[in-house]
C-alpha cells in the first residue's frame, strides 16, 4: 500500500514536463520557410521573391502560416476574425539579412519591430512593409529609400489600402 501511495504522490511530478509545454516552447520560434512553401494569403511561392517575409502563430491553426511579404501578412492579420487568433508575429530583420534573399535565422518579434512603409524598395505585390529590429535601422533605411517609420500598431488596413491606389 505504501508503495502505491508514493507512486501517486510522485505522479504529478512526472507530468510537470508534459508535451504541451514542449510544443509551446517550439512554437515560440518562427519555423524556417522552405522553397516550396506558399503564401498563406496569395498562394505564391514565398522564397522566389525579394523583401521581408512574415509568419504568424495562430491559436486555431496547427501550422504557422507564412507569407510572401510582410504586407500580405498584415493584410491577413488585420482582418478582425484573424486578429483574435494571432498569438505571435515574426518578421525578418532587414538590417541583418539581404533584401533579395532574407534568411530565417533573422526572424524577430513582429510586435516589437519597427517598420518602414511607402519605400521605393519593392517586395512581392508592390510596396514593401520593411521590418527592422531597431528604430535606428528603420530610420536609416527610410532616409535612403523613403517611407514612413511606423510601429506595429500604426499599420492598418486603411494604410495598406492606400498603397494599392498607386498601381
Amino acid at each position: 500500500m505504501k508503495k502505491i501511495l508514493s507512486i501517486l504522490l510522485f505522479a504529478p511530478l512526472l507530468f510537470a514536463c508534459s508535451p504541451e509545454n514542449v510544443v509551446a516552447e517550439i512554437d515560440s520560434h518562427a519555423h524556417g520557410i522552405h522553397e516550396h512553401d506558399r503564401c498563406h494569403m496569395c498562394g505564391m511561392m514565398i522564397t522566389k521573391y525579394p523583401g521581408p517575409k512574415g509568419q504568424l502563430q495562430l491559436g486555431n491553426l496547427e501550422n504557422n502560416p507564412s507569407f510572401c511579404s510582410t504586407r500580405d501578412m498584415f493584410s491577413f492579420l488585420l482582418q478582425p476574425e484573424n486578429t483574435r487568433q494571432v498569438n505571435q508575429v515574426w518578421v525578418h530583420d532587414m538590417a541583418a539579412t539581404s533584401w533579395e534573399n532574407p534568411q530565417d535565422e533573422h526572424f524577430i518579434d513582429g510586435k516589437t519591430a519597427t517598420y518602414v512603409y511607402g519605400t521605393s524598395r519593392q517586395a512581392v505585390m508592390g510596396p514593401a512593409v520593411a521590418s527592422f529590429s531597431t528604430v535606428e535601422a528603420a530610420e536609416k533605411f527610410a532616409n535612403e529609400y523613403g517611407g514612413a517609420v511606423l510601429e506595429f500598431d500604426d499599420i492598418t488596413i486603411e494604410l495598406l489600402g492606400e498603397g494599392m491606389d498607386h498601381h
